[in-house]
């Protein structure tokens, strides 16, 4: 196995932290990724995408890059890290430029990119990613690729992605302290796209919703092009406090009752099934009805999807996504979240978890949890086979500093 074909993937979340340690597999055009081994510790130093406590996120990483690197029985020195939405910054820039030879080229396409990204993203933000919505000849819009037409003026529409430089640098000094160093940073919901959405829904048009543990986020595709992302501060951990609230138990029995008996759609609950709730000090055992279990998180989760169907319809895609929602992140794995979605968005709904391009360990990873660590190692594969396609080098030279542009796979 080539040294310069491992990848390392980190996930830090709010409340979990996943490694995954893959080789690149395949060619330039269908690259894949070869699990070997798969890492998760729990994780309470990042709140909201952001690390609070270093030496916390520190730890944690060491702990699941540890228990992925055993079990693949390789080491890594580099990882793809994956940046919440919460930490970017979003906005579109137009670049122009004239055609100096009979037909586009490819160095045409590039100069004008370079107008584009050209621009201040303001205080505090630095480039991660660079996409083109489309490009127009001669003032003829709606071209995704116009290398070999012919024209004068070629000009580019051009969505900028800004990560906030504090919140980078304390992620890579987190991962540098457990002893790696961040050989990218890659948005998270391109990440999780890769590993559960297919071409078809990003062509026809769809909404990825990654329901975390702080956050959920919304992230919209329409031919073939990331449009819209945004993310609210409402997702599992506000679920859990709420069946704290309304059933009387400490933080860890609710997460424990969330899992084993919740469901996020009452109709597909027994309404005379009771659970029995763990007793306190002094009262006993008791029990409660399944269907209030149901009710407290349908009521929570339905507001969520109300906020991101809000979403959909102010980036102006209402009635506009034939292939739906897809469902991923822990959240989604709530029985009848599915049913429920169905429901609120009026529209096909799946949960998705990472399928193809992946071989190794699928069993490992096919799970709705690990749709973003899957994705930024499926990244990474794309990354590493490409450029040896292009004639390699030292693995040093294709990682580096935050700006990366995604033209290639979006």
């Amino acid at each position: 196995m080539k040294r310069e074909a491992l990848i390392g993937a980190l996930d830090l979340g709010s409340t979990k932290t996943c490694a995954i340690i893959a080789e690149a597999r395949g060619d330039g055009k269908t690259p894949k990724a070869r699990v070997l081994g798969v890492g998760m510790a729990r994780s309470s130093g990042v709140k909201y995408g952001a690390v609070r406590d270093i030496e916390e996120t520190t730890a944690t990483i060491e702990r699941a890059m540890r228990d992925a690197e055993r079990m693949a029985g390789v080491k890594v020195p580099n990882v793809f890290c994956g940046v919440a939405a919460e930490n970017t910054h979003w906005q579109m820039e137009t670049g122009l430029a004239s055609v100096t030879s009979d037909e586009i080229r490819r160095q045409d396409t590039d100069r004008v990119d370079e107008v584009a990204r050209a621009v201040s993203l303001g205080d505090g933000y630095e480039l991660l990613h660079s996409i083109a919505q489309e490009y127009k000849v001669d003032s003829q819009g709606g071209i995704s690729d116009p290398v070999g037409m012919t024209g004068l003026r070629l000009e580019v529409e051009m969505c900028l992605i800004g990560v906030h430089a504090q919140a980078a640098q304390n992620l890579g000094r987190s991962v540098k302290k457990a002893g790696y160093t961040v050989g990218e940073l890659v948005l998270e919901p391109l990440a999780a796209s890769l590993a559960v959405l297919t071409s078809d829904e990003k062509e026809l048009g769809c909404a990825l919703v990654d329901m975390g543990g702080d956050s959920t986020t919304v992230a919209i595709f329409h031919d073939g092009k990331l449009r819209h992302v945004e993310s609210v501060r409402f997702a599992g951990a506000r679920i859990t406090s709420d069946l704290v609230q309304g059933l009387s138990v400490t933080q860890a029995d609710a997460e424990r009752i969330k899992e084993r008996w919740g469901s996020a759609y009452t109709p597909a609950v027994n309404p005379d099934e009771m659970i029995e709730l763990p007793g306190t000090a002094g009262q006993g055992p008791r029990g409660a009805k399944r269907e209030l279990v149901a009710h407290i998180i349908q009521e929570r989760v339905d507001e969520v999807f109300g906020l991101m169907l809000g979403e959909i319809e102010k980036a102006g895609y209402a009635g506009r996504l034939p292939a739906g929602v897809i469902l991923t992140g822990g959240g989604s794995q709530l029985h009848g979240i599915v049913e429920l979605g169905r429901e609120v968005f009026a529209m096909p709904v799946r949960r998705g978890a990472p399928e193809s391009g992946i071989s190794g360990l699928v069993d490992s990873v096919q799970a709705p949890r690990y749709a973003v660590p899957v994705g930024l190692a499926l990244y990474g594969a794309r990354r590493r086979v490409r450029y040896d396609d292009y004639g390699g080098g030292s693995v040093g030279r294709i990682l580096g500093p935050v700006k990366r542009w995604l033209q290639e796979f979006f």
